[in-house]
Order: structure tokens, then sequence, then C-alpha cells
């Protein structure tokens, strides 16, 4: 059995990995974890493991027992459903007792080998360390979806935001009470960037996933964007606003229009067809404005529903 490693002053490093349907790839994370813990002990640093089983399907959460017998120490949290990687994520974190923290994801794109690297800017005294994506080795798709997600970001949210994202971050412990603060459906690494501390970067090739497909469909990606805008940015309403404004500034000049023709007698009737394109045009237009005045009014309803973010079933440590 192998044991968790600390020394004599207790300092360690808390890797929290959200799990869902990644049994193909749990054995060899656990090998790189081996390997990125006697990293550690050679800095006289010990390893606070932690898996989040986020309801997986797929013999997952026996995986992560196995892991929690051969080493001891290994902390193994099971929720009673899957609730999405962030809310899995800051499950974890709030069990987190290392004296800096890191999310990794348990499908290998994340490099345990860069962490160690962040582990050592971490020791030089940076509180906040990310790994920007150099480049990344996803379909094509993905990685058109991910070039406008982060355009959008940078322009709307955070103008200093990498422009090609990043997942892998390491936190000091200081910044972890501002990360359970922040709401359940923004991911923590926007969280600690928003939160303004001068991030230390490094770059990093995002490797291929080696096992499976993706459960971050399309669907949740949308999702993710529209959650992150509406969190972090009033731009939508503004806008918005200014469409309504720009609608009843056209509105009162073809009104007068109208009006001045009606005096001159030139007044023509309008048309059938043109009247049906104004008014469905419109309708959808306030339908749209509608729906986006109801995501703001679903995020007051959610921060004030007090509904627990996540449900845990069982703990083994």
């Amino acid at each position: 059995m192998i044991t968790m490693v600390e020394n004599a002053k207790g300092s360690a490093i808390s890797v929290v990995i959200p799990v869902f349907n990644n049994s193909e790839s749990l054995d060899t994370l656990f090998s790189q974890i081996t390997d990125f813990e006697t990293l550690l002990t050679d800095r006289d640093l010990g390893l606070d493991l932690i898996f989040v089983d986020d309801g997986s399907s797929d013999g997952s959460y026996e995986k992560l027992l196995a892991i929690n017998e051969r080493r001891s120490g290994t902390k193994v949290i099971k929720l009673t459903r899957n609730f999405g990687a962030v809310r899995a994520g800051r499950a974890g974190l709030r069990h987190a007792g290392g004296d800096a923290i890191s999310l990794v994801a348990a499908d290998l794109q994340d490099s345990l080998e860069k962490l160690a690297e962040m582990v050592e800017r971490w020791q030089a005294g940076a509180k906040f360390v990310i790994c920007v994506r150099s480049e990344r080795n996803d379909p094509l798709l993905s990685r058109a979806f991910a070039a406008l997600y982060y355009r959008i970001l940078n322009r709307l949210v955070m103008r200093d935001y990498p422009k090609s994202g990043f997942d892998l971050m390491l936190v000091d412990k200081t910044l972890l009470p501002y990360l359970l603060q922040g709401g359940p459906l923004v991911a923590p690494q926007l969280t600690a960037y928003w939160l303004g501390f001068e991030p230390t970067v490094i770059s990093a090739k995002r490797p291929a996933r080696p096992h499976g497909r993706s459960s971050w469909t399309f669907s949740k990606r949308l999702k993710l964007f529209v959650d992150t805008i509406t969190s972090f940015s009033v731009a939508p309403i503004r806008f918005i606003s200014a469409i309504g404004l720009l609608a009843a500034l056209a509105s009162l000049t073809y009104g007068a229009y109208i009006f001045v023709s009606a005096l001159l007698g030139n007044f023509e009737v309008p048309g059938f067809a043109t009247l049906v394109v104004l008014i469905s045009f419109f309708s959808g237009l306030i339908l749209l404005m509608l729906g986006m005045i109801g995501e703001y009014l679903w995020r007051i309803f959610s921060a004030l529903d007090h509904r627990p973010e996540s449900v845990i079933e069982e703990i083994h440590l």
C-alpha cells in the first residue's frame, strides 16, 4: 500500500480530480499521480489527493475505491448523481486541505509534469499559476467553438484573459475561500482569474484525449458560454437596450415619414407582406430580449434558492 507523504511542517499540494465515466484512463492517471507524488516528496511536499465521482456509470467509482485501497489517505467523494464538472470540482475543493490547490481533469489532457513545474513557481512565491494552451489537439469543431468562446470572453468579460484559455491552474490556499464564494454555474478558473491576482503563466500543448469520447457536448459548451457571460457581464442587457433604442428611433422615423407623406397627399397603403415581415421580426426580437432577461432573473432565483450545489452520498478517506 502506498501511503500519503507529508513533511514535518505538513505542507501539501491538494489535487482535486472530478471523474465522470473515466474508467479507461484511471489506471494511467494513477501511475502519473504516483510519479508526481515522488517529485513532490523530493521537494519536501505531500500530496492531498481528492477524487470526486460525479455519478459515473462505467465502473469508475469501483476503480476509485481500488485506488483508495492502494494509496492510504486518498479521498474518494461519491455524488448521488451527475451534477456537472463545475459542481463536482467545487465539492472537491471544499475538502481540500493543502497549502496549494489544483483541479486536474481525469481524461489525461492535463499534464502532471506541467503541474510539477507550477508547484516550483508556487514555492518561489507565486499565488496563482496557470498553464495556458499554446496548441490544442482537438477536433476542428471543438477548436472553432473554443476560439469563438475565448474571443467573446476576452472582449466582454475579462479583457486580459488568455486568448487560448486555460484549464490547469494552481492557487495558493489563501485564494480558496474566494473560489468557494463564486457562483456554482461558473468554472473556478474564471473566478480565480477574476479575483485580480497577477497570474504566473506557463504554456503547454493540450494533448488529444487518449480514451473514449468527451462528454463535453455542444449543448454543455453552449450552456457554459451563456452562464459565463451572464455571470460576469452586463453587456447582453445593454446590447438589447441599445437594440430597443434603435428600433424605437427607426419606428419614430418611419412614423414621421408616413405622417409627412399623408400631409402631402402622396400616402401609399403599405403592402401586407411588409407588415407581416415587420411584425414577425419585432416579435422575434422581443422574445429574444425577454429570454435574455429571463437568464439573468434565473441566476437571481438560483442564488436565493439555497439548494445544495451537489449532494454527497459517500466519502472514503
